[in-house]
C-alpha cells in the first residue's frame, strides 16, 4: 500500500475538521474579540505578555510538540498501523484540539490562571492541592526526562549543541531588535529565518565537542562527564529561561525554532507525497503485544501525545493564556497547533511502517525510536535530491528543538504551578490572592529536584507510567473544563464525552500496570529469598515505587471524579 494515502488523508480530514468542528467550538465556547485577555487587563512586562498570533503560536507548538509524538506512534506500530493511524486522527480532532482549546478559553476566563485555579472554583481548594502536587511532580518528571534526552543528544551529535546556542543568541538579537529597535516584524523574520537555517550549517562545521573522559573543573578538583556537563548547563540556561520575560527568549526562541518544525513537517509531507514508500507493516498485527500490553487500553496511551496530552493544559493554561492578544487567536494556537502535531504523529508512524518488521524490530530496539524517525526523514529528503546524510542531521536537530522549547516551557510551567501551591488570600481582601514564594526561589526548587533526577538517573524508575499520567492529567484538565461550561450554562457534551473516554482509559490502564508491576514485583521478591543480590534488591525497590505510583495516581483521578459529582449533586438540588 502507498503510504502517500495516508498522509493526504490525515491533510484532509484535519482541514475539514479546522473548517467545521472548530466553527462549532467557536459558538459553544463563546469566544468573543470584545472581551479584553489578561495579556492586557494584567500585563506585567514577565508572564502576562500579549504576542501576535503567529508568534504566540510557535511558542504554543514548540512547547507541546516534544519528543513524545514522535515516540508514541513509532512505539504503537506493533499492534498495526490501522489503529495507531485511526487514533491519531479522531484523538487528534474530537479530543486533543479540543482539550487544548478549552484550556485556553477557561484560563482566559480566570484571569490566565492555570486548570489548578479552576479546579479550585468549582472542586474546593482540596480538589486544587491534589491537581498541583500532581501537576509539579509530572513536571519535574518531565524536566529530568528531556534535559536526559537534550544532554545526550549533544554528547551523541555535538552539532546540534552548536546549533542550539546559537538559537538561543539568535532569538534574544531577533526579540531585541522587535521590542527594542522597532524594527518591522515581517522583515526582520523574513531576514532571520535564514540565519536560523544557516546555524544548521555552522553547528555541523564547528561541532561542540566534549572530551570523552570528561572536563575537569578547576578549584574544586571534580571531573563531570560529558552528560553530566551538559545537564549542568542546561540547568543555568533553564533557571534563567524560565525568571526571565516571556518577551526576551521564550516567546522570540519559539517562534524561531518553530520554522525548524514546520520545515521537518513540510518537507516530511511533500517528501512522503513525492517518494511515497511502500507501507509494509499490515493493518492490524496483534491485540496483545508483548512489553506493551491489550489494545485497549495501551495503545492510547502509548500513542500519547500524538492525539492528546495533559501536558498540552498545562502549557495552554499556563504561558499560552497570559500571551493571547484577543480571544480569536485561541482557535488557530489551542485547535490549529494540535492538529499540526498529528500531521507530525502520522509522519512519524509512516517512518516506521515503511519499514520491514524484522527491520523496524532490529532498529527500534538498538537504536531507539528517534533514530527510526530521523532515518526515514533522510530518506524522504532524498525527493528533494537532499543527501540522506544532511537531511538525517536536519531531522535530529529539529527533534533537539523540541526537546529543548518542551524542557524551559516546563520548567516556567512547574514555577508557575508551585507559587500557585503557596498562593494565600490576604486577610483584610479576600477577592486578592498573594505569592508566598517567589519566581526565583520556586524555579531554584523546581531546576534543583528535576537536575537530581537527571543527574541520578532515578527519573527511569516511573517512566513507565508516564504516559498514563499524562493523559489522566488530560482527562482531569477535560473535567475542569466541563465543571466551567456546567456552571455557565453551556453545552458540556463537547468536553464530557472526552473526558469519559480519557478516565476509562487512563484508570483501566493504571490497573493494568498495578497489577503486572505487582506481579513483577512478587516475583522478584520469590529470586530474593532463594539469593539475595545487590541487582535484586534495586529491581524490587524499582517495582514497589511503580506499585506506589501508579495505585496513588488512580486514587487521584477517583477522588477528582467523586469531588466533581458531589459538586453537581449539591447545584442540582
Amino acid at each position: 500500500m502507498n503510504s502517500s494515502f495516508l498522509i493526504i488523508a490525515g491533510l484532509i480530514f484535519f482541514i475539514l475538521a479546522y473548517r467545521f468542528y472548530a466553527k462549532k467550538l467557536y459558538k459553544v465556547f463563546g469566544i468573543n474579540n470584545s472581551k479584553p485577555t489578561p495579556a492586557h487587563t494584567m500585563a506585567d512586562g514577565v508572564d502576562y505578555c500579549s504576542a501576535r498570533m503567529p508568534v504566540l503560536l510557535g511558542h504554543h507548538f514548540s512547547s507541546i510538540a516534544g519528543a513524545a509524538p514522535i515516540i508514541g506512534p513509532i512505539v504503537a506500530v506493533a499492534y498495526g498501523w490501522g489503529p495507531v493511524f485511526i487514533w491519531i486522527v479522531l484523538g487528534s480532532i474530537f479530543l486533543g484540539a479540543v482539550h487544548d482549546l478549552s484550556s485556553i478559553i477557561v484560563s482566559i476566563r480566570h484571569s490566565g490562571r492555570s486548570i489548578g485555579e479552576v479546579i479550585e472554583k468549582y472542586l474546593g481548594r482540596s480538589g486544587k492541592i491534589l491537581f498541583l502536587i500532581f501537576c509539579i511532580s509530572t513536571l519535574i518528571l518531565i524536566i529530568a526526562v528531556f534535559m536526559a534526552v537534550v544532554a545526550k543528544t549533544f554528547v551523541a551529535a555535538p552539532a546540534t549543541a552548536t546549533s542550539s546556542f546559537l538559537y538561543i543568541l539568535l532569538a534574544i538579537i531577533f526579540s531585541l531588535c522587535i521590542n527594542k529597535l522597532r524594527f518591522s516584524f515581517k522583515w526582520t523574520t523574513i531576514v532571520f529565518v535564514p540565519i536560523l537555517f544557516f546555524c544548521i550549517w555552522l553547528g555541523v562545521q564547528f561541532p561542540f565537542t566534549i572530551p570523552q573522559d570528561g572536563l575537569l573543573i578547576p578549584g574544586i578538583n571534580i571531573s563531570l562527564s560529558p552528560n553530566n556537563f551538559w545537564v549542568c548547563i542546561l540547568l543555568v540556561y533553564i533557571f534563567v529561561a524560565s525568571v526571565t520575560p516571556v518577551w526576551i527568549l521564550l516567546q522570540p526562541r519559539d517562534f524561531l525554532s518553530s520554522f525548524l518544525l514546520y520545515a521537518l513537517i513540510a518537507s516530511g509531507v511533500i517528501g512522503i507525497i513525492f517518494v511515497h514508500p511502500t507501507i509494509q507493516t499490515p493493518v492490524f498485527t496483534e491485540f496483545n503485544v508483548e512489553k506493551i500490553g491489550t489494545l485497549f487500553p495501551m495503545l492510547f496511551v502509548t500513542v500519547a501525545c500524538g492525539a492528546i496530552s495533559g501536558f498540552h493544559s498545562i502549557v495552554a493554561s499556563g504561558t499560552t493564556a497570559k500571551q493571547l492578544n484577543q480571544e480569536n487567536d485561541a482557535v488557530p494556537v489551542g485547535y490549529g497547533a494540535m492538529l499540526i502535531e498529528g500531521l507530525l504523529a502520522i509522519i512519524a508512524l509512516i517512518t516506521a511502517v515503511k519499514l520491514s518488521k524484522p527491520e523496524y524490530l532490529q532498529m527500534l530496539q538498538t537504536k531507539g525510536p528517534i533514530e527510526v524517525f530521523a532515518q526515514g526523514i533522510g530518506s524522504c529528503l532524498s525527493a528533494f535530491h537532499i543527501p540522506f546524510k544532511l537531511g538525517h542531521i536536519f531531522a535530529t536537530l529539529a527533534v533537539s528543538a523540541f526537546a529543548l522549547t518542551t524542557l524551559d516551557t516546563g520548567t516556567r510551567l512547574c514555577r508557575f504551578c508551585l507559587q500557585e501551591l503557596f498562593t494565600s488570600k490576604e486577610k483584610n481582601l479576600p477577592d486578592k490572592k498573594k505569592k508566598t514564594i517567589d519566581r526565583y526561589s520556586a524555579t531554584l526548587i523546581c531546576v534543583i529536584a528535576g537536575g537530581m533526577l537527571a543527574l541520578s538517573g532515578e527519573w527511569k524508575t516511573i517512566w513507565p507510567i508516564f504516559g498514563s499520567a499524562n493523559q489522566l492529567l488530560a482527562a482531569v484538565a477535560l473535567l475542569a473544563v466541563s465543571m466551567w461550561l456546567y456552571h455557565t450554562g453551556r453545552n458540556i457534551w463537547y468536553t464530557v464525552v472526552p473526558m469519559i473516554f480519557m478516565f476509562m482509559v487512563t484508570l483501566s490502564a493504571l490497573v493494568v500496570s498495578f497489577f503486572e508491576n505487582y506481579n513483577d514485583a512478587r516475583e522478584i521478591y520469590e529470586q530474593i529469598q532463594i539469593q539475595k543480590t545487590e541487582a535484586l534488591e534495586y529491581a524490587f525497590m524499582t517495582e514497589c515505587v511503580l506499585v506506589i505510583t501508579t495505585a496513588l495516581l488512580f486514587v487521584l483521578g477517583i477522588g477528582l471524579l467523586i469531588l466533581a459529582i458531589k459538586t453537581i449533586r449539591k447545584k442540582s438540588w
